[in-house]
């Protein structure tokens, strides 16, 4: 069954959450597909609005609340407002951001690092990373930095340079694909690199195995130019290994490359799904870009396309 492509944005009112709903508005407009602008309510908050107000919470008032900020975000007669769809739901964060991901067949979700953390709503940091923990879909993670008017048409000027923390296992070679997808749509160049971390055995460091940073660089350039071939000649490119730790490594050619985008993939199962490693965690914390997030490639039964069609739609 053909399933209308479809993007998540769940906000929680603050400025943080208003930037990602613009990056998540720039691509529905471009591909002229459904934003669903998703509220989490607090259960316990929703029962004390009634025994304090006396007036009964219902799920059209936290609609109207997705709609004056919505219109608030991008004006009352923006374009952008024929594309959104309004839901509510109730209850714990996470868990209710990827029942209607899953529910709603949603091949995107859009959503910041971090937002408010008043006591009306603790909604990301610890949210995000949950969300990132059990996706099936790919999450683009933005920074918690205000954005003015976002169009697909500022990609190139915005990013700049696209880098691809790649640990030369299996998943590695979908990042790339992906990766080089929107560098040829956006023209950018990609950076691909890997991060040799120090051996930390002390029973390796009494052996002295003569060679052995040498071995595993070699290894190191071996996987990286299995990889750099499959990126056409079109597309600029270059591969980097570097030593130390890797998300702090990693990090450090993000800013010296000034890129803009980080393409990382999200280890697990088909069974398990996804466990986000202290590698990616630690880069969402220290990186100030848009971080792009997939998880292993899942075909679900009675679907044509695996989930994150749109993804991939976006880079063919």
């Amino acid at each position: 069954m053909n399933v209308r492509p479809s993007i998540l944005c769940p906000i929680d009112y603050s400025d943080a959450s208003a930037g990602a709903l613009r990056y998540a508005a720039a691509i529905a407009e471009h591909f002229v597909t459904r934003l669903i602008v998703l509220s989490v309510e607090d259960p316990l908050l929703t029962t004390a609005m009634d025994l304090s107000t006396g007036v009964a919470w219902t799920r059209e008032t936290s609609e109207r609340d997705i709609a004056t900020f919505v219109a608030g975000v991008f004006g009352e007669d923006a374009p952008t407002l024929a594309l959104c769809e309004f839901d509510v739901a109730v209850g714990k964060p996470p868990v209710e951001i990827l029942r209607v991901a899953r529910e709603r067949s949603c091949d995107l979700i859009v959503m910041s690092s971090h937002g408010l953390t008043g006591a009306r709503k603790l909604f990301f940091g610890s949210t995000t990373e949950r969300v990132l923990r059990e996706t099936t879909v790919p999450v683009l993670v933005t920074p918690p930095v205000t954005t003015g008017s976002l169009h697909v048409e500022d990609a190139r000027r915005l990013i700049g340079r696209i880098v691809v923390p790649v640990d030369l296992s299996p998943t590695s070679q979908y990042q790339t694909q992906v990766a080089t997808g929107l560098a040829e749509a956006l023209n950018l160049p990609i950076v691909l690199v890997n991060v040799i971390e120090p051996v930390k055995s002390r029973l390796l460091a009494r052996l002295n195995v003569p060679g052995l940073e040498s071995s595993r660089r070699a290894v190191a350039e071996e996987g990286l130019h299995e990889l750099a071939q499959t990126i056409p000649d079109s597309v600029r490119h270059e591969a980097l290994i570097v030593f130390g730790d890797p998300a702090e490594e990693a990090v450090k050619v993000v800013r010296d490359r000034r890129a803009g985008l980080v393409v990382m993939g999200l280890h697990g199962s088909p069974q398990l799904g996804p466990r986000m490693g202290s590698v990616t965690y630690r880069m969402l914390c220290l990186s100030p870009t848009l971080v792009l997030a997939l998880p292993p490639r899942v075909t679900e039964p009675g679907r044509e396309k695996p989930r994150g069609a749109l993804v991939r739609e976006s880079v063919q």
